[in-house]
């Protein structure tokens, strides 16, 4: 943070009553920017505490999920704690909930309820599949996103079976929308004079991402097969065994480095080629394109391919583990890991702030915290 520069949202109070991952973490977008980010959970704690890997019982995802965050125990079911999140509400600028359509107007605490309360409230929802439509009441979660957003019927070798991807990335992409909205709806109330309500379903959310398939099967007909690591775009793209056993990327979205690519390898007469000169062209010569940079890269190392590759201007990446990304010095350069102390277990280590603000970058104040932990300071007043 700019030294004398307030964070950007710090007059924003949220309330997170969700659960699990996509909702929260745009409520942890948020906070890491100065939102205040009240975490309203069941006395039996958000399932997430559950989930992942933990260390001396100390739950690791849910300390990454729920950082910046003030965690308060409610029942909501509760006639007497219903009035007392009410109140909590009553000068906050944002909610955020996933649970399913209909579960907040059994409780007694619908949109039109909150909004009679404080009708400057923007209200994000994150479901599966949206407040509507045929699917609105089925449980919705990040695998049936990727499911049915054709991610899973793209990904996968030709002749093998779909694959799911191995980390939440549906319930991820669903939490950068959902915050967008939150901040689009904040900023629409200055000229609505009032808040709204705010419709994230992370199939659409996942669907979106998906690039203009939709749009290339109505006009052409043409449906996405799976082809592994390469691409129906473009080619060379792939990964590729070095002689010391690593692993490269190489990608060539553009004619330009396809051309360095193949003058590297020592076939430039290849440039010459009709097919050559588009990327599709060089798509249905995917085959003998993988040959020919696949054996060169296979006879030297990893750091020899990179440092060649590099010297050609051609683009190129270390296939990582995870301690890669620990050791590597760009990455050190950029803090895009960072330590934060955490009552529990001393420190953790963790993925920092994804994008920077030159003037007010976020910052990684605290982990997620104990069960219930501001309970008592927040229902007694003692939030800003």
């Amino acid at each position: 943070m700019s030294e004398g520069s307030p964070p950007p949202l710090v007059d924003v109070k949220v309330i997170d009553i969700a659960t699990l991952l996509a909702a929260p973490f745009a409520a942890a977008m948020l906070a890491d920017f100065g939102a205040e980010v009240i975490k309203i959970e069941h006395p039996s704690g958000d399932p997430l505490r559950g989930y992942g890997h933990h260390c001396d019982d100390v739950p690791l995802l849910w300390k990454v999920v729920n950082r910046n965050k003030k965690s308060v125990v409610l029942d909501l079911k509760d006639p007497e704690n219903r009035e007392k999140f009410l109140g909590l509400i009553a000068d906050a600028d944002v909610l955020i909930e996933n649970f399913r359509p209909g579960t907040l107007e059994r409780w007694g605490i619908a949109p039109d309820v909150m909004h009679r309360v404080n009708p400057q409230l923007v209200i994000t929802r994150v479901t599966g599949f949206g407040q509507d439509g045929p699917y609105a009441g089925r449980p919705g979660f990040g695998t049936l996103a990727e499911a049915m957003s054709g991610l899973a019927a793209i990904s996968g070798d030709r002749d093998g079976p779909p694959l799911l991807p191995a980390i939440p990335l549906a319930d991820a992409l669903a939490g950068m929308q959902a915050a967008c909205a939150t901040l689009i709806a904040l900023h629409a109330r200055r000229s609505l004079g009032r808040g709204q309500v705010a419709d994230v379903a992370i199939t659409e959310s996942m669907i979106a991402a998906m690039g203009a398939q939709v749009t290339a099967y109505e006009k052409l007909g043409l449906k996405p097969q799976r082809v592994g690591n390469g691409s129906d775009n473009t080619a060379p793209r792939n990964v590729y065994r070095c002689a010391d056993g690593r692993w490269v990327a190489v990608s060539a979205p553009a004619l330009s480095v396809a051309e360095r690519i193949v003058r590297l390898v020592g076939r430039p007469e290849l440039t010459d080629e009709p097919w050559f000169a588009s990327g599709r062209g060089r798509v249905l010569h995917r085959e003998m394109l993988d040959d020919v940079v696949g054996q060169w890269i296979g006879r030297i190392s990893r750091d020899e391919v990179i440092t060649a590759f590099e010297a050609a201007g051609a683009a190129v990446a270390p296939i990582y583990e995870v301690d890669d990304i620990l050791r590597d010095p760009h990455f050190q350069a950029r803090r895009t890991t960072v330590r934060v102390p955490d009552s529990e277990l001393g420190s953790i280590c963790m993925p920092n702030v994804a994008f920077r603000l030159s003037a007010t970058p976020g910052r990684i104040r605290w982990t997620g915290p104990r069960l219930g932990e501001h309970t008592d300071d927040v229902l007694n007043g003692g939030h800003r």
